[in-house]
């Protein structure tokens, strides 16, 4: 038991001693990972900070964001975040189909969070405003665009982890895959929280 609480944020009571650590490891490599991915985050919020008020004469940001829109994606994606809790707390207790169905609902909400910046990208170009209209759409469309292709790739990654619960049950390294993902499910999260405040917020207080 004192192996197990040595990490109470990923030990699993229905595990043994073995596969705890097994998971502290893995999930100590993933963080690396993270953090190496929240450089690349920092970067493109450098960049879209440079590049704000370079609009070429174009559409500014209070002229095109839908705060409306914003919002309910935000609400999506925190959704998302407590529905993966859910399916982590299920892990830790072994219930299996509590584990399929909050994950379900979470591709379900993530799915959704694609398809409205799929919709807001549409709106935007039926505008004019495109990544070729200034610097500033240039920077918002990559910062944008890269947050959106990491939330398909948890999608994608959702996908696989049910097939493999399908066929191989909650097994360890099953179990360590799940783990990974919601560190980045919940990393992704953050990330758009801070796109939230960073792009849209001050659009609207314009």
């Amino acid at each position: 038991m004192t192996d197990l609480l040595q990490h109470p944020g990923i030990n699993l009571a229905h595990a043994s001693p073995e596969d705890a650590r097994h998971t502290e490891i893995s999930v100590f490599g993933f963080w690396t990972f993270l953090m190496s991915d929240a450089i690349i985050f920092a970067l493109l919020f450098a960049t879209y900070a440079t590049m704000v008020n370079r609009t070429a004469g174009g559409p500014t940001g209070p002229e095109l964001f839908d705060i409306t829109n914003a919002f309910i994606e935000t609400m999506v994606l925190l959704v998302s975040s407590f529905t993966f809790g859910m399916a982590a707390v299920a892990l830790k207790e072994g219930r299996g189909r509590s584990i399929v169905l909050w994950l379900v609902v979470t591709l379900a909400l993530g799915l959704g969070f694609i398809g409205l910046e799929l919709r807001e990208f549409l709106g935007l170009i039926a505008k004019g405003a495109t990544a070729q209209t200034s610097g500033f759409l240039s920077s918002f469309f990559v910062l944008l665009s890269t947050h959106g292709l990491h939330v398909l790739v948890g999608c994608v990654w959702l996908l696989v982890m049910l097939v493999q619960l399908a066929v191989f049950g909650p097994t360890r390294h099953v179990r360590s895959r799940l783990l990974r993902l919601g560190l980045f499910w919940h990393f992704l999260d953050l990330v758009w929280i801070v796109i939230f405040t960073v792009v849209y917020l001050p659009a609207v207080a314009a």
